[in-house]
């Protein structure tokens, strides 16, 4: 288990630095990917960006739940068994219709908030083997992928949220 990084870390609002296929294919990158799965699901999480346990590189992990609903031809070399790792990634709306749900953060802890995201994107990005993922993502898979991607970008989902509150 990695130890999560919490605000006020200034790092958490750094954009984080593309990742080459030389890095990519490092043995320790390969085991931040392989370590970043298990962080998230000891901590509750669904996803878990790379700047939350302390490296400002564009990599996030996405559980197999967020993904249940995609089929496995859509993944290539992947399936919805299987978790993913998201490299460089970049999405952008296919749509205009928005939705509001309530977040959290492993990195805020006990704090939620109402978060308005796109219902469904296209994303490119590169998998864990440096292989080209291009795919449209709809619903909750759309969300956890923005919510992700914003860490990315420095971006944390209380920059974002309507009536944030707290729980004990």
């Amino acid at each position: 288990m990695l130890p999560i990084v919490k605000l006020p870390t200034e790092s958490l609002r750094e954009r984080s630095v593309e990742i080459d296929q030389q890095t990519l294919a490092l043995p320790e990158t390969q085991k931040l990917i392989d370590d970043m799965i298990p962080t998230m699901y000891g901590d509750d999480g669904i996803g878990l960006a790379a700047p939350q346990v302390g490296h400002n590189i564009r990599l996030f992990v996405i559980g197999k739940e967020a993904l249940k609903n995609y089929k496995i031809q859509q993944w290539g070399c992947f399936n919805e068994k299987e978790d993913l790792a998201i490299i460089n990634p970049v999405w952008y709306k296919l749509t205009r219709k928005t939705a509001w749900d309530i977040e959290g953060c492993l990195s805020v802890p006990k704090t939620f908030g109402k978060v308005r995201r796109y219902k469904d994107i296209h994303l490119e990005a590169l998998d864990r083997y440096g292989k080209t993922i291009s795919l449209d993502a709809h619903g909750y898979l759309a969300r956890v992928i923005q919510h992700e991607t914003d860490h990315l970008n420095g971006v944390l989902f209380i920059d974002k949220a309507k009536g944030v509150y707290t729980v004990d």
